[in-house]
């Protein structure tokens, strides 16, 4: 951790809930003058993505597992790392995987390769990380160390199966290749994704009120009307006065003493809501430190993403 160059990370599997996250602290920062940079957790796999199809085979073959959840398809180490280096100086280097054609096209380079390693612009407010690993823990590497606000992006397990299986078969799969992937997986994420969770500040988790039993047979994925956001606040609990949230959140209710259960169509404002005394804190304290007494508003703010445009 670090008063003076605070870390913010998004941790969990990639569905909505990261997404509806990362954009209620787009608001957030647009609003409060922050400039975040932006570092995705998918720079920090180990293969690109024809080495990983070729080592997965190859770990198949040999009787072993591997997957993006576990050590060895990632870099625990230099995502350790970059979060020690910002810590200390505010910036650091990171990389980005190339998913998208366009994106992939701009670089010059192949989808589904890395960038070149880079370095951070040290004109920022604060480290947004959004990935897999933003509280994992793996033999002397602890990240989940460094995060001043670590957010869990809680999957529910068989509905996060079902946007698996969607994905890939609309992207041609089979159904026997996707059963297997989601099988072969379950280790790590039993191992190193879930864990996580228990090292959280707050954890948030989308969870259908539809019948998700089986997620190898479904007619369509649940939507956010046939769902209800629970928020756990771990370890925040004493910084909320919980009945004035119920009051600011529509239709919300305490369903234990530390939890919060919002209907889906609350979902976006009850995170915003949460998260903004959250981030004004780090970012009061950090100022304070900087000798920052005020900010041009001017200045840009949002979230520093590809090639250094703001999303704001």
């Amino acid at each position: 951790m670090s008063a003076e160059y605070p870390i913010v990370a998004i941790t969990g599997a990639s569905d909505y809930s990261t997404s509806m996250i990362t954009q209620a602290l787009q608001h957030i920062f647009y609003r409060e003058r922050i400039k975040a940079v932006y570092v995705s957790g998918s720079g920090f796999h180990r293969y690109d993505r024809k080495t990983m199809q070729a080592e997965v085979a190859k770990a198949h073959a040999e009787g072993r597992k591997l997957s993006h959840f576990g050590p060895e398809g990632n870099h625990f180490d230099k995502l350790e790392s970059l979060f020690f280096q910002y810590a200390a100086t505010g910036t650091g280097q990171f990389r980005y995987y190339l998913h998208s054609d366009g994106f992939a096209k701009e670089m010059g380079l192949e989808p589904g390769t890395f960038s070149p390693w880079l370095q951070m612009d040290p004109d920022n407010d604060l480290l947004l990380y959004r990935g897999l690993h933003g509280g994992v823990i793996h033999e002397d590497i602890d990240i989940s160390s460094y995060p001043d606000l670590l957010i869990g992006a809680v999957p529910s397990i068989n509905l996060e199966m079902m946007r698996r299986i969607d994905r890939d078969l609309r992207q041609g799969s089979s159904e026997e290749a996707v059963r297997q992937v989601v099988l072969d997986r379950l280790p790590d994420y039993v191992q190193y994704i879930t864990p996580q969770f228990g090292r959280t500040h707050i954890n948030f988790q989308i969870m259908p009120m539809v019948d998700t039993s089986n997620p190898f047979q479904f007619d369509e994925l649940p939507s956010l009307e046939e769902s209800y956001l629970v928020i756990h606040f771990q370890k925040l609990t004493k910084q909320f006065d919980l009945p004035k949230l119920l009051k600011l959140i529509p239709n919300s209710m305490m369903s234990r003493r530390d939890q919060m259960v919002v209907p889906g169509p609350q979902m976006k404002t009850a995170v915003e809501i949460i998260l903004m005394p959250l981030i004004t804190q780090l970012i009061e304290k950090s100022r304070q430190i900087k000798g920052i007494s005020e900010v041009s508003p001017t200045r840009g703010a949002g979230i520093l993403g590809f090639k250094g445009q703001l999303v704001s």
